[in-house]
């Protein structure tokens, strides 16, 4: 779809976090985003994913989901998910969650939890749970409110703080760096390149 000379993408992703970063993403593109559908897990987002791929015969469609543990990497995954994925549709797996892409711009997101860049993890994608280790991240901040918001209260049941998904939120928006991001997460590399191509290919058409 576009609006204008700006190409505007669709897209689904499985929560908030998600959203924000596939907001970066395709803002970075120079592209504009409609308000993402999904964000209500991954077995909502896979239940969508065809009617999804049938709108993106027309139309340029972004699809994030999380790789957790459901494959040993994401090409299975993909293929599983959506075998026959149509023209204009980019369906992205994060390995292993979207919190790897967060975690691969090092320098910023040691700023951001008050933490010594050498505790953020050089290699994210190999790690078995990204949440986590953001959690362990926010539990040696020097900052309270970083502890207090990101870290789950003792007792509580819960894998994360409260306000975990605000506060990135708020780092994505306004620190977050993917282009740097992307030296770190092949995944990210990878979903960047595509999201680009998509949107260089709807631009052309505006063009001609």
């Amino acid at each position: 779809m576009m609006d204008g000379h700006i190409v505007v993408v669709s897209g689904a992703v499985e929560g908030v976090l998600d959203e924000a970063v596939l907001h970066k993403l395709i803002k970075e593109a120079g592209a504009d985003l409609k308000s993402p559908y999904g964000k209500k897990g991954k077995q909502h987002l896979k239940q969508r994913l065809e009617g999804y791929n049938r709108a993106a015969h027309h139309s340029p469609w972004v699809v994030l989901m999380d790789l957790d543990h459901d494959a040993d990497c994401a090409p299975p995954l993909k293929v599983e998910c959506l075998p026959d994925p149509a023209r204009y549709m980019c369906f992205r797996i994060a390995i292993r969650a979207i919190e790897t892409w967060l975690l691969a711009d090092r320098q910023s997101i040691a700023r951001f939890l008050s933490v010594a860049v050498s505790q953020v993890p050089s290699s994210p994608e190999i790690l078995d749970n990204p949440k986590h280790s953001m959690v362990e991240l926010a539990r040696h901040s020097r900052r309270r409110e970083i502890r207090e918001s990101m870290v789950p209260r003792p007792g509580s049941g819960r894998k994360v703080g409260s306000l975990y998904n605000s506060q990135l939120i708020e780092f994505t928006q306004t620190r977050w760096k993917p282009n740097v991001a992307a030296q770190k997460s092949d995944s990210l590399s990878r979903c960047r390149k595509r999201i680009h191509e998509l949107i260089k290919n709807q631009t052309d058409k505006l063009s001609t």
